[in-house]
């Protein structure tokens, strides 16, 4: 049952969990967003207010907000066995490992269940090195694959700056950013070769007998949801295979329904050594993360300790959690609708972006899509770099979506369009006409106004770090 809090309420909240909690990766001037409940592609702030939910809040909650089946299937695991020891077997443990050996690609055949994605990539990453005796790991230039100590400095991100230093064993290859990295004349077949051909060099001079993995998203997420040209991913398995280097590709944020196939990898029909999902997996319900094993690389960890193992390892009210999860993705015709809604998303996109000059480029598969801002199309300059400080025109920008009933998440010059895979066309055009009005808001910076592109800065240390330093 939903209520309507006062503005005094609402008020208390925030302040109290600014006093006491921290929020991530930012500072701690922040203006948070009091929530009460949600219910399909809609959030409800503590005032009443409805609004749309553009970013599945994480990229996550995949099948909808408030679906009283999966609270069902939490509530009875509960009742059942509230937690089992890493070393039991539980029957939801058995089901959903059996389940995602089933819908994963061929070949993919054992399921190492954790909290997350960083966790689920930290047990790729850890397994990697363990069979192939190597340590080096090759990740793309604009990259995420979590915040721990163990993943984080592989991003192309500048989040890892502050945990990257003395940690080793990594080099990076291109990516097959074909909006900012095409030559002129160029195909778009002419440079996904051009960007293999890159890669194999890298490959070569790094040594393929010290790298004991590539480890990509197949589409990269939060550093501008980057997708590749058609036949990338097939050739970088080639490229694994004939080197004998293990491919990992990380679907936390791409993989369960979310690009209109189950994976990513899917629309390639590429296998890959081992994969990771979170995420869509339990639609963010409550945490739950897998790394999916080759079948050799289960045969080689036999009988050698594995080297990864956490508390809470295939906990079992995240695996209910998984179970009905995925059985609504199936029942509901999720995968199916992100696959459509996701074509008459783009569609809406690229007619916003015909009218605004601040829209460089639409792009996406199925319901997992951003728009790129530039300052000026011919340029490409970015309208808000990702690194330096924040322009206060993105928060206008943000306020403007906010004000029209739309939560959308705006990072650097990506602004994400990612709806859960159960929204509808009316919801759709209400979105993009809020989007609309954001944009409007953009446009006024943009070459196209007069104004001269704005300089690219590099962070600067707070006067309170400097301090510490």
């Amino acid at each position: 049952m939903s209520t309507t809090m006062t503005a005094e309420q609402i008020a208390s909240i925030a302040e109290r969990t600014k006093r006491y909690t921290l929020f991530e990766w930012g500072t701690q001037d922040v203006d948070p967003f009091v929530v009460e409940r949600g219910e399909g592609a809609h959030v409800f702030g503590a005032d009443g207010t409805r609004y749309i939910d553009f970013n599945s809040v994480s990229v996550s909650v995949n099948i909808g907000h408030g679906d009283p089946r999966v609270a069902d299937a939490i509530a009875a695991q509960l009742r059942k066995i509230e937690f089992a020891s890493p070393y039991w077997a539980t029957e939801v443990r058995a089901e959903v490992g059996e389940k995602l050996n089933a819908l994963t690609p061929d070949g993919l055949e054992k399921a190492f269940f954790t909290l997350a994605g960083a966790d689920a990539n930290e047990a790729a990453i850890r397994t990697a090195r363990l069979v192939t005796g190597r340590r080096k790991i090759l990740v793309r230039r604009r990259s995420y694959h979590g915040a721990t100590m163990g993943v984080l400095p592989l991003a192309g991100d500048p989040r890892r700056y502050a945990v990257e230093g003395g940690v080793g064993d990594i080099a990076r290859i291109p990516d097959p950013y074909y909006y900012r990295r095409l030559v002129d004349g160029q195909s778009e077949q002419e440079f996904c070769e051009h960007v293999l051909a890159e890669t194999e060099e890298i490959i070569q001079l790094e040594g393929p007998h010290t790298i004991a993995a590539v480890m990509v998203e197949p589409i990269t997420g939060s550093n501008g949801l980057i997708v590749p040209p058609r036949g990338w991913l097939t050739g970088l398995r080639e490229l694994c295979t004939r080197y004998g280097i293990l491919l990992i590709c990380d679907e936390v944020m791409s993989g369960v329904g979310r690009t209109g196939a189950w994976f990513a990898v899917d629309h390639e029909q590429v296998s890959p050594d081992i994969m990771t999902l979170a995420k869509g997996l339990t639609s963010s319900y409550v945490p739950l993360g897998a790394a999916m094993f080759s079948g050799p690389i289960a045969a080689a960890v036999q009988g050698v300790p594995l080297g990864s193992g956490l508390t809470y390892q295939s906990h079992p009210v995240g695996l209910a959690a998984a179970k009905a999860t995925l059985e609504i993705y199936e029942s509901d015709g999720l995968i199916e609708n992100s696959a459509v809604m996701g074509d008459y998303l783009r569609a809406g996109l690229r007619e916003l972006a015909a009218r605004h000059p601040c829209v460089g480029d639409v792009r996406g598969a199925g319901l997992f899509n951003a728009i790129e801002l530039v300052h000026d199309r011919e340029t490409k300059v970015e309208l808000f770099p990702l690194t330096g400080p924040q322009d206060p025109i993105v928060r206008e920008v943000t306020r403007t979506m906010v004000n029209n009933g739309l939560l959308a998440a705006l990072r650097g010059p990506w602004l994400m369009a990612c709806p859960p895979l159960c929204v509808t066309p009316t919801t759709i055009d209400d979105a993009l006409a809020a989007l609309d009005k954001g944009l409007e808001v953009a446009d006024r910076i943009t070459s196209a106004a007069g104004a001269p592109p704005p300089p690219h800065t590099r962070h600067t240390y707070p006067a309170a770090l400097e301090a510490l330093r």
